[in-house]
């Protein structure tokens, strides 16, 4: 017979071992609990509905950006996220700021706000309920998939790259709904009853996740026996990554895509899920397939495959700018000449003030 106080009292002996004190234990069980509980409230309400609240609820974290934090209570000051308006807009100008002017560019910051308010309180917490193997077509558009359904079917091997944009996790998600298991890389919460959560709601449609820390050896097992590796890409690598141009900057990618591509010759595919208009629709493209023909005779194919998968990743934001996680330090790592040439202009200050 189950006993539910003898579970929840072994559950707690768990969170209360992976923390790191009891008040981040205590903090652990309120995130899960809060999760559960507005995951089972939206339920309640179809997800149109749900949207448009989340979409309310992103324009509200937008005009909270402007206010001044010194003025709000304390309880109060973590609402106030000032720092995500600037972040974005110091990434949107480099990118757009010769294309549209200062408005039309916080214009695409608060849109982008809206996006992901849905996309993380609303699409993330339903789509493993209204996503099925009979539903899936009420929000998802097929687009120019059938190259890429062609290269996951031959079962040599692929990697699908795709960005923080649109749907990230709907991308993968509906493939392994259509009967094309994938692999997904994942850096692990850092709650662990919700991750434990979000793992088990990705893996019931299919999708197998691997953790990023230590995946150097399980990746490369997925691709050898054939299988198909999915990496959201646009992750900053650090200074040991390799740099190449993304929106008239260079940025940090780790090698890992590129090398595991060359060390199995297989292909890559970059593609995305792009909202199409209000609500839960999205419309799957594959902007580039990069095949182990084209880089063999590189003299730099690491570099190349990195130039080329970065274009690519580009092209697609391009199309939807509102739709990309601006909010994110996706240019904080710097490439050493860079970081040469700020130090020596710090030492000339220096010099010149002592």
């Amino acid at each position: 017979m189950w006993n539910p106080l003898g579970y929840w009292l072994g559950r707690w002996r768990d969170v209360r071992a992976a923390a790191k004190n009891r008040g981040q234990a205590v903090r652990f069980v309120v995130e899960y609990v809060a999760l559960r509980s507005w995951a089972m409230l939206i339920s309640c309400f179809p997800v149109e509905t749900n949207l448009r609240t989340a979409r309310l609820l992103g324009r509200i974290w937008w005009k909270l950006t402007f206010l001044e934090e010194e003025r709000l209570p304390r309880f109060l000051r973590w609402l106030c996220r000032k720092r995500d308006r600037e972040r974005a807009m110091d990434n949107l100008r480099p990118a757009f700021g010769d294309q549209y002017s200062e408005k039309q560019l916080q214009n695409i910051a608060r849109r982008a706000m809206e996006h992901f308010a849905q996309l993380y309180l609303v699409e993330l917490v339903m789509t493993p309920r209204v996503v099925n193997e009979w539903s899936w077509a009420r929000h998802v558009e097929l687009g120019n998939l059938g190259p890429a359904l062609r290269e996951l079917l031959r079962e040599r091997g692929t990697i699908m790259i795709t960005p923080h944009f649109g749907n990230f996790e709907l991308l993968g998600y509906t493939i392994a709904r259509l009967g094309l298991p994938l692999t997904a890389i994942m850096r692990p919460l850092d709650n662990p009853p919700l991750n434990e959560y979000l793992m088990a709601s990705r893996e019931a449609g299919g999708v197998t996740l691997l953790f990023k820390k230590g995946v150097s050896q399980a990746a490369s097992e997925v691709v050898e026996r054939g299988g198909t590796l999915c990496f959201i890409a646009d992750q900053d690598a650090g200074h040991k990554g390799i740099f190449s141009e993304f929106f008239n900057r260079k940025a940090s990618w780790y090698k890992s895509i590129g090398l595991l591509a060359m060390q199995h010759n297989v292909p890559i595919v970059v593609g995305g899920a792009a909202r199409q208009r209000r609500g839960m629709h999205y419309r799957m493209d594959v902007e580039r397939i990069i095949q182990p023909a084209e880089w063999q005779d590189r003299d730099d194919p690491l570099q190349w495959i990195t130039d080329t998968f970065a274009q690519g990743l580009e092209a697609v934001i391009r199309r939807h700018p509102e739709q990309y996680l601006w909010m994110h330090r996706r240019w904080k790592s710097r490439p050493r000449e860079e970081r040469r040439a700020v130090e020596a202009a710090g030492g000339a200050r220096k010099r010149a003030t002592g």
